[in-house]
Parts: structure tokens; C-alpha cells; sequence
């Protein structure tokens, strides 16, 4: 692994967060319902209180969620506390995501599996300095040529790159959701 993806654990991370359909599901009904308890979400979703209270500190320690104590209840809500938070961006395109797309769960499912791994995050990196042979990034990244396929099927399923005759290429990102996760992939 490169040392460029040792500095950038926030992004796979995050992605692992949200590529569950589960904290999805939990994260949506907060955008539309905001400040609820633990109980009150376990209850609306039908999921185990202890379930529900995992969940929510994984989204909150990514910087998705905000909690505040009211008296001996934590509510929560959908983005981050503030803008300088890494996730703060994140966290708006998130909520734009639920507001407006048909199957937001699915989308943003789809979209965060593209970088719930760091050396699809590298490979991601290498193509964004411009279009490349699948044989260079293996030798720039010294991924094996099984796992690379792997990964360029990954990213090219998910949109972020193309295949252009025999290389492959930044695609460009039609939502804002692809367009934050882009962003932060290469920053």
C-alpha cells in the first residue's frame, strides 16, 4: 500500500459506514425526521435498540450525524456539527441524495462501494493524473493483475472510470453525491 493511502483512511472508511443499507435506511429518516432518539429510530425502522445505538455512533464518529443530549436523551440528526469536518460535504450530498433520488438508498449504496477499499482509493488516484493501461497502474501501484481487475471492475461498475480502448480513464460524475466522493478520493 502506498504511503498516500495511509494518509487517506477517512474516505474508506466512511464508505464502509454508509455501504450499508441499514445505516442508509437510518441516516434517510433522519434527514427527514431529525432529532431522534436511539429508541424512537429503533422503533420507526424495526430494528434491535442495541443495533440501532452501533449504528448511529458509526455514522456520528464519521462525521454524518450530530448528537446532542437533551436531559437523558441523545438525538441525532443528519450532517455534520461543523463545516471544517472532513465528512461535512459529504454529509450535504448525502441529504441532497435522500431529498432527491428516486431509490436514494441504492444509489448511494452503489456509489460508496466504490471506495470501501484504500487500493481503490490508489488506483482511483493514478487514473485521475490522466488515462492509463491497466498494465502501468500495476506496475505504478504493484497490485497484483487479479486484484487490479478486481478493482478496475469495481470503480468502472460504480462510474468512476471508463475503459477507452485499452485504457482506462476518470469518468465524469453526473450527481453530487459521485462528484464529493471524487473529490475526496483525490484531495
Amino acid at each position: 500500500m502506498s504511503a498516500a493511502t495511509n494518509l487517506q483512511p477517512t474516505l474508506w472508511r466512511t464508505c464502509r459506514a454508509i455501504a450499508n443499507r441499514r445505516r442508509l435506511r437510518i441516516f434517510g429518516w433522519l434527514v427527514k425526521q431529525p432529532d431522534q432518539t436511539v429508541s424512537a429510530v429503533a422503533h420507526h425502522l424495526r430494528l434491535p435498540l442495541s443495533l440501532t445505538s452501533v449504528y448511529l455512533r458509526t455514522l456520528e464518529a464519521r462525521g454524518l450525524l450530530t448528537s446532542r443530549r437533551v436531559g437523558r436523551w441523545v438525538k441525532y440528526h443528519a450532517g455534520s456539527a461543523t463545516a471544517q469536518h472532513p465528512a461535512s460535504a459529504l454529509a450535504a450530498s448525502l441529504t441532497l441524495a435522500f431529498l432527491q433520488e428516486a431509490k436514494p438508498v441504492e444509489t448511494i449504496f452503489r456509489l460508496a462501494t466504490a471506495f470501501t477499499h484504500p487500493r481503490r482509493i490508489e488506483v482511483f488516484r493514478v487514473f485521475h493524473q490522466g488515462p492509463w493501461r491497466a498494465s502501468q497502474v500495476r506496475a505504478a501501484t504493484h497490485i497484483s493483475s487479479w486484484a487490479l481487475l478486481r478493482h478496475l471492475r469495481k470503480l468502472e461498475s460504480r462510474g468512476f472510470i471508463v475503459r477507452q480502448g485499452s485504457q482506462y480513464a476518470v469518468a465524469e460524475q453526473q450527481g453530487g453525491l459521485g462528484r464529493e466522493l471524487a473529490r475526496w478520493a483525490v484531495k
